[in-house]
């Protein structure tokens, strides 16, 4: 007899549910719903002020949910927001870094935050700093790196406590070329070596690859979502700039 569980697709690493969210009469997110699938690469498009911060403030409960439901690998984050956001870790788009300590000292504190202790907290470090190639710069302090590096320690912060979903708020805004292609190396490496999830919020469409899974947003409403190719195909577009203008009727915005 075949077990019918063997056909059943993972379980989304994380699940939005006809999300809406207002500000006063503001519909900032308008009944969005998506999935990210675990050990992938989803990328959320969208102009500035299409819903893309708001609704990473739902995802981590920096507000509540009021319309919709959010789950991390099933646990729905306003019923159990432990057992969901232990399993999820957050790059937003403004630095975090406390500038005055050491990369070693703001990862020891983000580990004590989380319930880890000093000795696993060190070796824990040292293991995500390897990662995102900052290992060699342990002692030295947040406000001796440069943008890109304080990006790939935020990163390596967001992986201490082991999640299994990965969300990055814009997290390529203000760097250069080399140090933007640098981080998306790093993320999707993540995603092949270590099978996170991973939203990746951005309105550069040039940071989308073919094959990608691309979630595009427009003034709080989910306009498409699937892989690149068929988004484009939906939108019977030869690439996903073109796609971008035939759903939302307004110019892409490109890395210069």
């Amino acid at each position: 007899m075949t077990d019918p569980s063997k056909d059943q697709a993972p379980e989304a690493a994380l699940k939005i549910d006809r999300v809406s969210h207002f500000y006063g009469k503001r519909k900032a997110l308008d009944d969005v719903s998506f999935e990210v699938r675990p050990a992938s690469f989803t990328v959320l498009l969208g102009l500035n002020g299409a819903g893309k911060s708001t609704l990473f403030s739902l995802i981590t409960r920096l507000f509540g949910v009021r319309s919709g439901a959010i789950s991390i690998f099933g646990f729905d984050v306003a019923r159990t927001p432990g057992e969901a956001l232990r399993r999820l870790g957050v790059v937003f788009q403004a630095r975090t870094l406390d500038l005055d300590l050491s990369i070693e000292q703001n990862l020891a504190y983000h580990a004590a935050l989380h319930g880890i202790g000093a000795a696993t907290a060190k070796a824990r470090a040292a293991d995500v700093l390897a990662k995102v190639d900052m290992l060699d710069r342990l002692k030295d302090k947040a406000r001796a790196l440069s943008g890109g590096q304080m990006r790939r320690v935020e990163i390596a912060r967001a992986l201490l406590h082991r999640p299994r979903m990965l969300l990055l708020d814009e997290p390529t805004v203000g760097l250069d070329v080399k140090a933007r292609a640098d981080i998306l190396a790093h993320v999707r490496n993540l995603v092949a070596t270590e099978g996170v999830g991973v939203l990746w919020a951005t309105h550069l469409i040039d940071e989308i690859l073919p094959g990608d899974n691309v979630v595009v947003l427009h003034r709080g409403k989910l306009l498409d979502a699937g892989k690149v190719e068929e988004v484009c195909a939906r939108a019977g577009a030869a690439d996903m700039t073109a796609a971008f203008n035939s759903l939302t009727g307004e110019a892409a915005t490109e890395a210069q």
